[in-house]
């Protein structure tokens, strides 16, 4: 991995010495002002910043320094910045460590213990990237029956990490497959209550006159059929967590009482006049749209706020940048292994067609889709007609072609700069990180328009 180093230093003796401390193998980037170093900040992405604190225009104080170390922490957090301070300077030296910079170097120059700071910083640094790393292996996510590695997917699994050591009650919107009972069950196995019972009832598989007691419960004799009394759902899950799934198609009748369980955390059995109280987390799901049922007058609103102190919404798989294929590359896995056929691969066209393909039936129809070709496929390889998927006209191109995929992201940032600086090429060479002479070369590649009265992207 290629160290970089970037000297902040307005003493051009002192930028030399500096430089010709280090090793061959390091890539030294120099600047002298603040300016200059948070473009070499931009365009070089150093892992370490060594900060002379007296630059122009106030090269005999600090608050030049402290300004540029504050932006610099801002702008990359992670990057290690060592201050450079005068031997009567060991107050801005603590006020520096204590802003964030990691350590700190005093003048006069010793090209030795220069060396030793600076390495430590580095390894400092690498150590932090190796944490990182290891901590996002496993498609970027550690909940169980959870395989995702886009951002969309990434957002809604660090809030169930937050969410799931407490009692809240959490509603987990999203369309039908795309896992969230799957999502319910990790709240529940990453809270305190994981030892206790996770308890599920669909709302909507089973009859309104039977609903009632299956969550419920009823004593003896309390209709037609009760030779003994039974605990309901809720009762049952005492301890644990209760799922109520599909609870949009609750009838209207249960939700009043569904709402008193909620608010009193007591539990009336049918035919029963003594209260039972529970202590049980509430976790509920739907694929409808409960505000559209609010207006319609199919869900009482109260009830509606009582299960959704903290809301999960669920993206589709179409929704999911990339997380189609590595769904599929993990299913081909564990599928292939269940059915004896762990050789097996997605063959290009297969690629293409998961990518591109909607999924409208989201991780279940994906599920049946690689079950069929793990059965079916000839050979080691399957393909799109074995997923019984259309084929891409463009193998590769709209989903794998990186050259294609960076012009687009660069094209972007361009354009966002020029509207962001006034369509002014300094401004917007500045934010991008790069020199005029570079940003025109860019524009006349991608033939944008670098006037203002240039469209938006």
């Amino acid at each position: 991995m290629t160290r970089r180093l970037l000297i902040v230093e307005d003493d051009p003796g002192l930028q030399s010495q500096m430089r010709w401390c280090f090793s061959e193998d390091l890539v030294v980037t120099v600047a002298s002002d603040r300016e200059a170093a948070l473009t070499a900040l931009r365009r070089e992405e150093p892992d370490v910043v060594t900060l002379d604190l007296g630059l122009p225009p106030d090269p005999g104080g600090a608050t030049e320094g402290f300004a540029l170390l504050e932006e610099i922490l801002r702008l990359a957090p992670l990057t290690k910045v060592i201050v450079v301070t005068g031997r009567e300077d060991k107050e801005n030296a603590v006020k520096a460590i204590g802003m964030g910079a990691s350590d700190f170097y005093q003048k006069p120059l010793d090209a030795d213990i220069l060396n030793f700071v600076v390495n430590r910083a580095f390894r400092l640094a690498e150590l932090e990237k190796e944490n990182h790393d290891l901590a996002h292996q496993g498609n970027g996510t550690n909940i169980k029956g959870i395989i995702a590695a886009s951002p969309q997917m990434m957002t809604v699994c660090r809030t169930l990490e937050k969410v799931a050591p407490t009692d809240v009650t959490t509603l987990i919107t999203g369309e039908t497959g795309t896992g969230k009972e799957v999502l319910a069950r990790a709240l529940h196995d990453l809270s305190p209550r994981a030892g206790n019972v996770f308890a599920a009832i669909n709302c909507a598989a089973i009859p309104e006159n039977l609903l009632e007691s299956e969550l419920f419960g009823f004593e003896k004799g309390s209709f037609t059929g009760a030779t003994q009394a039974k605990k309901g759902k809720i009762e049952s899950a005492n301890g644990g967590t209760l799922f109520l799934d599909e609870i949009g198609d609750m009838p209207m009748p249960l939700q009043a009482k569904l709402l008193r369980f909620l608010q009193e955390r007591v539990v009336d059995r049918v035919g029963s006049v003594k209260p039972i109280p529970v202590d049980v987390r509430v976790v509920c799901a739907t694929h409808r749209n409960v505000q559209q049922l609010i207006e319609s007058g199919d869900f009482r609103e109260d009830l509606y706020y009582r299960i959704s102190e903290i809301t999960l919404d669920v993206p589709s798989v179409r929704e999911r940048d990339g997380d189609a294929l590595v769904i599929a590359q993990s299913l081909l896995k564990s599928l292939g292994k269940a059915m004896d056929r762990q050789n097996l691969t997605f063959s290009e066209d297969a690629i293409n067609a998961i990518s591109s393909y909607a999924w409208p039936g989201n991780v279940r129809e994906m599920i049946n889709k690689v079950k069929r070709a793990t059965i079916m496929a000839d050979g080691k390889r399957i393909t799109s007609e074995d997923l019984e998927l259309p084929g891409s006209e463009e193998p590769g191109a709209s989903h794998l072609n990186l050259r294609q995929v960076r012009e687009q992201a660069e094209r972007k940032a361009i354009m966002q700069a020029l509207q962001t600086g006034g369509f002014n090429m300094t401004q917007a060479s500045r934010l991008l990180g790069v020199t005029r002479p570079t940003l025109y070369n860019l524009t006349d590649k991608y033939k944008i328009d670098t006037s203002a009265e240039a469209p938006e992207i």
